[in-house]
């Protein structure tokens, strides 16, 4: 529980508001109640002949002490029914206890309606800003992150424990703000009314709360169980469609049958147990709740029947309405911990990405960064992703409006090069340079409105061309996303579509060739017009003929552009101005096309290989 009132102080400060009105009106509410209660003990009276005029006045003052004031009021209430029974008969007694019992009944419920209604907000709001802030922090953190989580968990995260919370804790705040109110009012009546009879009943619940607790932390163990398997079982049904193709191609659907089956059938069984110890909250607590009655109606009714008894029968049955009407809180109260303990579960996995610290961070006094004039630099730089060291002592100098490639076999670490240019990881030694300023000095928003990114997968959203050509880039007009267009080649296929540039292109541009979606891509670079430019084997998966237009787009936007370029296709990149060949995450050659082949070393090696 100690975890749920940390959530509520996260999150609930910016509902002081809505708290405070429904702390309040669930304390009226109580109140109502009580006074609504109340009423039996006239009614009773007056049904029994118990009401004769044998009360007296008494005269009280506040400074009288607590008991003198309650017992005082007690009294000239007493003493107002059965003056009122004299003087007007009892049926009308009876008439007026009863418009009091449906004004009081009236109060009570709008009190509670109200104090509902204002605990909506918090937890709508609650759960927005759950959301907001989960979403905020996959935003924020490092790529890094992700190569060691399953996309299939963080999505069971991001959705079903996200659901779970709402249904399990947000959805319970009623129960928190209001049952607890409830019972302490009640028991301070009862209090009032028999001091012994309630000790008797505080030493008979700490055993009602002592069961109720053990079944509720086994539930939240099988609750934490439960939704990590959940996890398991979305990434490995988001395997299954993203590579249904090779399943199908190698024959494997009956041993992926047989995988999820057993999967969900673990699923199966653990939420059985999680859902039956769920639903033993309600008759537990009830059949609790009825031995504890059973007990009190025998030790009151002893007390009763001695001559010398501190209640009699009618405040005894209004302490037994008082007491039976705390079983409903309570019974709320502990299905309200039962939800949370499953609920806190989810909320541990869910607070796994939130307490995730970020290691690629803007400084705290950035530098200014204006317009890129001179040259890129990388000095002494060595990186590794856990053990081994990806980049070794990397030394590389790219003049502004120069085009350098890099190139080697896979594994060597030319797109982990790159990759450091904008911190999408931080280099363990050494520091990377734009115009003599380290890139770790200036803000991340600074560093990447200066460069563009071209990949390899063309990644695309299911939106228009329009919105997915002018993405990041605000306030573009259709006259410079159609300009980008044409010189990306890409105008002529965008306006043969039903739409045109408002066509949607299917999710990850899915209704297009792999040729139209790298043309797509670099429109976007165009239309960026960023001054550093970063193509990480944009050309690679692509057929001759697209890779001819590719190219060619791709030259438009190299030209009077900073260009760090990787490369599979050794053709693609003859005309750089210098090109590195990297091997083992050192760079082992370096030099124009022609000097690397009259060197007659490794780049000839890979020449003469895809030559072949």
């Amino acid at each position: 529980m100690l975890q749920f009132f940390i959530l509520l102080k996260r999150f609930l400060p910016s509902y002081k508001k809505y708290v405070f009105l429904t702390v309040f009106l669930n304390l009226l509410s109580t109140l109502f109640s009580l006074f609504s209660f109340a009423a039996i003990i006239p009614v009773l009276n007056i049904l029994f002949g118990a009401s004769e005029a044998k009360t007296q006045y008494v005269n009280w003052e506040y400074g009288d002490g607590l008991n003198a004031v309650i017992e005082g009021t007690v009294n000239n209430i007493k003493y107002g029914v059965e003056q009122l029974i004299i003087t007007h008969g009892a049926q009308t007694a009876l008439l007026l206890i009863g418009i009091f019992l449906v004004v009081m009944t009236l109060l009570k419920t709008c009190s509670a309606y109200f104090s509902g209604y204002f605990v909506i907000p918090i937890r709508t709001g609650v759960l927005r800003d759950l959301r907001n802030r989960l979403y905020n922090k996959v935003l924020s953190l490092p790529l890094g992150y992700y190569t060691d989580e399953r996309k299939g968990d963080l999505m069971s995260r991001m959705t079903s424990d996200v659901s779970e919370v709402e249904n399990s804790i947000i959805s319970s705040l009623n129960f928190i703000f209001k049952n607890p109110i409830t019972i302490l009012a009640y028991l301070a009546v009862m209090l009032v009314i028999s001091w012994q009879l309630t000790i008797f009943v505080l030493i008979l619940l700490p055993f009602s709360g002592f069961m109720i607790g053990k079944i509720s932390s086994s539930l939240r163990r099988t609750s934490r169980e439960g939704q990590a398997q959940h996890g398991e079982f979305l990434s490995q049904l988001e395997e299954t469609l993203s590579g249904l193709r090779i399943i199908k191609a190698f024959n494997a659907e009956a041993k992926m049958k047989t995988r999820f089956n057993a999967l969900n059938e673990t699923l199966r069984r653990t939420f059985n147990r999680i859902n039956r110890r769920f639903e033993l909250a309600h008759p537990l607590s009830e059949f609790i709740g009825t031995v504890v009655i059973a007990i009190l109606l025998w030790f009151g009714g002893t007390l009763i029947l001695h001559h010398n008894s501190p209640i009699d029968a009618a405040s005894f049955i209004y302490y037994l309405v008082i007491f039976y009407s705390i079983i409903n809180p309570a019974k709320d109260l502990s299905r309200g911990a039962y939800a949370i303990q499953k609920g806190m579960a989810s909320l541990e996995r869910v607070d796994n990405i939130l307490n995730t610290v970020n290691t690629i961070t803007d400084p705290s006094a950035p530098e200014k960064c204006g317009d890129f004039a001179d040259k890129i630099e990388y000095k002494n730089v060595w990186f590794k992703y856990e053990n081994d060291w990806i980049l070794q002592d990397i030394n590389l100098c790219i003049p502004k409006g120069k085009t350098v490639a890099l190139v080697g076999q896979s594994g060597s670490g030319k797109s982990t090069l790159v990759d450091l240019l904008p911190r999408f990881y931080d280099v363990q030694k050494g520091d990377i340079f734009i115009d003599n300023i380290n890139i770790k000095s200036v803000t991340m928003n600074d560093l990447r409105a200066k460069m563009g990114n071209v990949n390899q997968e063309a990644i695309l959203f299911n939106d228009t061309f329009f919105n997915n050509i002018a993405f990041g880039v605000e306030k573009a007009t259709f006259e410079q996303v159609e300009q980008a267009a044409k010189i990306a080649n890409a105008h002529d296929f965008i306006v043969a579509t039903e739409k045109g540039y408002y066509s949607t292109i299917g999710d990850r541009g899915s209704k297009l060739s792999g040729g139209q979606r790298q043309r797509l891509s670099i429109a976007r670079a165009i239309l960026k017009n960023p001054p550093i430019l970063i193509l990480d084997e944009a050309t690679s998966a692509l057929d001759t003929e697209s890779e001819k237009l590719v190219q060619e787009a791709l030259e438009n936007l190299m030209r009077n552009r900073t260009t760090l370029v990787v490369a599979h296709r050794l053709s693609t990149i003859k005309r750089a101005d210098e090109i590195c060949v990297m091997n083992e995450g050192k760079i082992v050659e370096r030099g124009t096309h022609e000097n690397l082949i009259a060197l007659n070393g490794y780049y000839k090696k890979l020449c003469d290989m895809q030559a072949f």
